[in-house]
């Protein structure tokens, strides 16, 4: 699990909404793939999918207070697909993280 702080307040909705508008578009530039993905919003938790490929959740993102926990499927972790994924959820949360940034806690 990778655990990271932001020192900028977030809602999970505006989080969610952040990742439908934004992680198709930018995996489908990058990956050059029309390869969609899915999210799904379970509580304090949002999972992404790659329901035409992949079986289970790629990643499960649940907000814990300023924390963000990221568990990344451990069935996908060398997967091109997923580590594109990752790459592009860590420029999103700089982005909502705002100029205070964030910051790394935990990662393994």
């Amino acid at each position: 699990m990778k655990i990271i702080t932001l020192h900028t307040p977030v809602d999970i909705n505006e989080l969610y909404n952040l990742l439908q508008q934004k992680l198709n578009p930018l995996f489908h530039e990058r990956r050059q793939s029309d390869i969609d993905l899915a999210f799904e919003r379970k509580g304090d938790a949002i999972e992404i999918y790659g329901p035409e490929i992949y079986e289970g959740f790629l990643f499960s993102i649940t907000l814990n207070g300023a924390e963000l926990w990221i568990t990344r499927s451990e069935h996908y972790v060398d997967d091109v697909n997923s580590l594109t994924i990752e790459s592009i959820l860590n420029e999103l949360f700089k982005d909502v993280a705002g100029d205070q940034g964030t910051d790394l806690v935990q990662e393994g």
